[in-house]
């Protein structure tokens, strides 16, 4: 649990994660959201992507989100992708806020032998990817994203207890009420069940920076 919390954090009642309040973008013909979990069935060329590098835009992905106006939280999910067999299936967790202002982190198939862990985060409709390589058989990941008012932060865990971090971002539009949850989608010709449980609301565990103090402007 968090140590360092300002004052504006202290005494708030922590909004529960209830799956009827959810609401999509980009609906698919295809899910199920029961009480512990959620399954998307997602579909060819569905894929979220503004302009960097390959000047295209995809804003077509399945997105399943809630709102709050909370400025310090965090949220915690479990996502399967062991049905994922094709290049660049992914899902994971997502905060998208209109089509040019989103992040998302996610396991994206590659091949029988790796696949890529990253983020992408898009301010002002351009997109910022960041990735590493993670061996094929990875087939579950843990995602934990906080908020602390318009900065966020990503981490992953495969076993839901030690979590890394990922990303540190702003979202410049990331102010007031937000929408976050889950995603999942196919760029290219397949489909694969994306498969969601353990969502979580908790307190930020994301910790208040304990160092260098801020400069005075900001």
């Amino acid at each position: 649990m968090e140590k360092n919390r300002n004052a504006e954090e202290e005494g708030r009642e922590m909004v529960s994660f209830e799956p009827e309040k959810l609401a999509w973008v980009n609906e698919p013909a295809e899910y199920v959201i029961g009480g512990s979990e959620i399954r998307i069935r997602t579909e060819p060329g569905t894929d979220l992507w503004q302009r960097t590098y390959y000047h295209f835009r995809n804003d077509n992905a399945p997105v399943l989100q809630m709102e709050t106006e909370e400025k310090y939280f965090s949220f915690v999910v479990k996502t399967d992708l062991a049905d994922s067999h094709h290049r660049f299936d992914q899902c994971g967790i997502v905060m998208y806020l209109d089509s040019e202002n989103w992040l998302k982190a996610s396991v994206e198939y590659e091949t029988g032998e790796y696949q890529h862990l990253g983020s992408v985060v898009t301010n002002n409709g351009y997109s910022d990817w960041a990735t590493t390589v993670i061996g094929a058989s990875v087939k579950t990941m843990w995602y934990r994203f906080s908020r602390r008012e318009d900065d966020y932060c990503i981490e992953c865990s495969e076993d839901g207890a030690t979590f890394r971090q990922m990303r540190i971002c702003h979202m410049h539009k990331g102010k007031g009420k937000i929408r976050f949850g889950i995603y999942a989608c196919s760029p290219e010709e397949s489909s694969f069940q994306a498969v969601f449980s353990k969502m979580q609301l908790m307190e930020c565990q994301w910790e208040a920076h304990d160092g260098q103090q801020p400069d005075g402007n900001e």
